[in-house]
Parts: C-alpha cells; structure tokens; sequence
C-alpha cells in the first residue's frame, strides 16, 4: 500500500475496482463504438457512492472532504483503460465549482442530483477561436435586469451530449478586461440552448465530447455563479486541482500501459524464446518500471501537498506536463514493442495509444504549464 493511502481508502478501492470490472470494462469497446456511455452508468456510480464525495451532507453527499477518494477512483478506472466515462470531469472539476461558489440556494437545486449521477455536468470554457487563451473568450451574456441573454458558442466539451448542467464562461462585460467575465449555469431545456454533433476524436471515444452554441438563452440572475466579473479568478483558483487530477489519470496510465508491455514480454515470443529475453526490450521494461515508479511517487507528492492546501499552481502545472508526456513516450514505446499488434485496435496498447494524445492538451497544453513554470523563476 502507497504512504499516500490509509485502510479506508484501499477498502474504497476495492469497491471501486468491483464496480468497474462488472460495470465497464465488458462494456468498453461498445461504448468506444457509440460514441457515448450510457446514462444508467451514471445511475449506477452514484447509486455505488463513486461520485462528488466532497458535497457536503445537507445537500445529499457523504461530505468526505478527502481528495484521494477522488485519486482512487481515477486510478481503478485508469487501471482497466476505460476512457468512456466522465467521472472525473463531473466530480473532480466542475461540481467543485457548485460547492465552492454556490449559494444554498443553488446547491440545494443542482448537489444531490450531482450525487445520485441524475444530474450530469460539463464546463464550456473552449471556443473555436480561443482555447489555452481563456482571455480570447467571446461568448457574451448581456444583462437585462433579472437575467442574462447569453450568445455564443463552445466546442471540445467533455459530457457535452450527456450534461444536464453546464458551467458557461461568458464575458459579462467587455470593457473590464480580466474583470469581465462570469459562470453562468445553463441548465438543459433552456431555449436556445442546443447541442451540436458529438465529436469523432483519436481517442477517448466512448466520452461524449460536443459543440454547444447559445441564442438568445434566457439565463435567470439565479443562474449566476459567484459574483459577476470574477470568472476568470474562479478559474484560475481551480485549476491546480484539475491539472492534479489530469496527472493522476497520467501516472495510472503509466502504470496500466507498464504492465501491459511487461506482460506482452512475458508471453510474445520470437526466434525461440519470450520477447522481454532480449536485452534492448529487457531494457525497455527496466525503463517503464522506473519511470512508472517515478512519476506516481511525484503526484502521490502533489496530492498530499493538495490535501494540506500547498499545492501551488506552478506544482500541478508541473505534475502536469510531466506526467502527460511520460504517458505519451511509454505508449509510443509500448506500441512499438508490440510491432504490427500494437498497431490493431483489438489490443489495448493500441488504445492506450490513442487515448493518450489528448493528455498534453486538455486542461492546458504542456507549452503553457511551462510558461507558467519559467515565469515563476523570474523568466
């Protein structure tokens, strides 16, 4: 058992890992092939306790306050290279939103269905012109009075197709610079409100990621999130977390396409004798079982210093980019040491292969977690 872990979490991790070997991994290449998961999944993980465990009792949580819940459930569903469900996105990133800056009003509307998995949630940050750059937003909500007349539109939208709830960054006023800008929560059914094609990727093709565009939506002043014009600083105070999550589900992809390769040198043979016999792939899987090593050793780091509030955003950028493009160089190794299988969809190396693109982008690409780090040291 890691230092990071107590009993209490390695009993969770069993649960969870039950969970996901009768709940998703026989379902993952259908789910890959559709584009989508279901949303009884989503029933099921609540109903199992595997979402938002940070909502507090009186708005229908366990109120766990304890962020390697969150590590554990990310790592189980890592561990069996399932891409499809959005869990994360749900509860590590947007419903910390609801918690942090939500009224009670709001939180008693929208927390106990995050729970129970009935209620679904995305973030709508990206636009088609403006994705690291958050400042190049352009969707506007104008007020007019009681409420918001919000236009615009957002794309690469994680649960898009699925969301009942969607955090939208808008400019609420054009003239305050950084100042400028507001969360509105817009709810499914808002007219005005529509989906748009769920998008084919390179990978993670079992989670819904769409275009979502905004006319004349009516957004009740009920719907705002925090105060007006402190968008962009709510976001910036959320990041950390979600560049922290993004490098756990790296360092458990690590570990998941680690033990694919060992095992693939185990039992594919060549010229007489396994694979992994040969010096340069014995090699190769010495290389991957100490850099595995080394990277959940530094996000287990991370996630204590999280757990304590000293995690800054220079650490999470760091874990970041780190951890993402430790996956990228295992897989493209693990591919090749897989020779023309690594190359059929039917093996999981080939997956992983795919899945593992999109890690240094999203959540901010590896260019600006380093931008962030060189400005830190006075660059």
């Amino acid at each position: 058992m890691r230092d990071l872990f107590e009993t209490e979490h390695e009993d969770f991790r069993k649960s969870v890992r039950t969970f996901m070997e009768k709940e998703v991994l026989p379902n993952n290449e259908k789910w890959d092939a559709e584009g989508i998961v279901p949303r009884e999944l989503w029933l099921k993980a609540g109903e199992a306790g595997l979402l938002c465990f940070d909502v507090p009792e009186e708005y229908g949580g366990p109120g766990v306050d304890d962020f390697r819940y969150n590590v554990v459930v990310t790592e189980e569903q890592g561990r069996i290279g399932a891409s499809g469900p959005g869990f994360s996105v749900h509860s590590d990133i947007i419903v910390p939103y609801l918690i942090t800056l939500g009224n009670d009003e709001q939180k008693r509307r929208w927390l106990p269905g995050c729970v129970t998995g009935e209620i679904i949630t995305a973030i709508a940050m990206t636009e088609p012109g403006a994705g690291s750059d958050l400042q190049g937003v352009r969707t506007s909500a104008v007020d007019k009075g009681d409420h918001y007349v919000l236009n615009g539109s957002k794309t690469f939208i994680s649960n898009g197709i699925l969301a009942d709830l969607v955090i939208v960054v808008a400019k609420t006023n054009p003239d305050a610079g950084a100042h400028g800008y507001s969360l509105l929560v817009v709810e499914r059914g808002m007219e005005g409100f529509e989906r748009g094609r769920n998008l084919e990727k390179v990978g993670l093709h079992g989670q819904d990621t769409a275009e979502l565009s905004f006319t004349d939506v009516i957004v009740p002043k009920e719907n705002l999130l925090g105060e007006e014009g402190q968008g962009f600083i709510y976001l910036m105070m959320n990041l950390p977390q979600e560049r922290l999550i993004i490098a756990a589900q790296a360092a458990a992809a690590c570990q998941y396409i680690y033990e694919l390769c060992l095992d693939y040198a185990k039992t594919r043979e060549a010229f007489g004798k396994p694979i992994g016999k040969f010096q340069h792939n014995r090699f190769l899987i010495a290389e991957m079982a100490t850099e595995a090593k080394i990277v959940q050793t530094f996000v287990d780091d991370c996630v204590k210093k999280h757990l304590t509030g000293d995690l800054d955003s220079v650490g999470a950028s760091m874990a970041k980019w780190w951890s993402t493009e430790l996956q990228n160089s295992m897989v493209n190794r693990g591919v090749q040491l897989h020779g023309g299988y690594g190359f059929m969809l039917e093996y999981p190396i080939a997956r992983a292969y795919l899945d593992s693109r999109i890690s240094t982008i999203y959540g901010g690409t590896t260019e600006i977690q380093k931008e962030i780090i060189g400005r830190s040291l006075g660059l």
